[in-house]
């Protein structure tokens, strides 16, 4: 089990990616996105995960470029948006990401969303695929694609996705995704762990939290992890990246993990990616 912020999970093909990280989902791009960057990076965070339809990226950048720690210390990814998929597209949405990052190389690059059509999602992986044997990218992967659009991909793909970013929370415990993707050495990592905010006054997670003298909030971050699952919470608050990221010295017991694990509703906060087609049409 990861035991600092500092830790990592190695990825199939030997990249280490930190356990923990910051998303900056919906945060403002300017000084918000600059300042939440600065302080995660400043407590020990090392990983940041942004995209480019969350228009903050040149923000991130920024950030990255004021903490003082060495590029190569850090892990950052970014996603292709819909609207930007298929072969040429793809290649020009990553040096477009990049150049707003202000960076020569990603960790991570994602497809966003696999969209209804397969064939797509396919050429956008080949360009993908490209950038990573060209080394302008350390490890490649999807976001919110069910087991069947993994197998659909895996099926013509010369390289498999090293990382599968879902939602994934107590009351969406995707058992069957989760399992397939440690069967297929696939990483799951997990965007808004805590329904964004929603769990947080859930009374099983609560009284639990109160057993372990932790917050609501750590206790999912830390089943998230003890379900071998990255996690990157979002926070623009200092003092709640620091509480966030404090998981690293309890354990859950076996049995409040399955306590949790049994608030399962397949409840969505998210769209489904089987009906989500949002941007593609356009």
């Amino acid at each position: 089990m990861p035991k600092s912020l500092m830790d990592t999970t190695t990825l199939h093909n030997g990249v280490k990616m930190p356990w923990f990280g910051l998303g900056v989902f919906k945060v403002e791009e300017g000084s918000e996105v600059i300042e939440s960057v600065k302080a995660a990076i400043k407590n020990g965070y090392r990983s940041i995960d942004t995209a480019a339809i969350y228009q903050n990226e040149e923000g991130v950048g920024q950030g990255i470029k004021e903490s003082g720690v060495a590029r190569d210390e850090l892990f950052i990814t970014t996603k292709v948006w819909n609207s930007e998929q298929g072969y040429d597209t793809t290649l020009q949405a990553f040096e477009t990401s990049l150049s707003k990052l202000g960076l020569d190389y990603l960790d991570l690059y994602l497809i966003h969303w696999p969209g209804l059509d397969s064939s797509k999602f396919k050429d956008t992986w080949k360009a993908i695929e490209k950038l990573y044997k060209d080394g302008r990218v350390r490890a490649i992967g999807v976001s919110n694609f069910h087991v069947h659009q993994l197998q659909e991909l895996i099926k013509d793909a010369e390289v498999k996705p090293m990382v599968n970013q879902v939602e994934f929370h107590p009351h969406l415990t995707q058992r069957e995704l989760l399992a397939y993707c440690q069967s297929e050495g696939i990483q799951l990592e997990a965007w808004s762990p805590l329904k964004q905010g929603q769990l947080l006054s859930d009374p099983t997670i609560n009284e639990i939290a109160e057993k372990y003298q932790k917050s609501t909030a750590q206790i999912i971050l830390r089943w998230d992890l003890q379900n071998k699952v990255v996690t990157i919470p979002k926070s623009i608050k200092e003092h709640r990246i620091i509480e966030n990221a404090d998981v690293f010295d309890f354990e859950l017991s076996a049995e409040d993990m399955e306590r949790i694990s049994g608030l399962n509703k397949d409840e969505r906060v998210g769209p489904n990616p089987d009906e989500f087609n949002r941007g593609f049409e356009e």
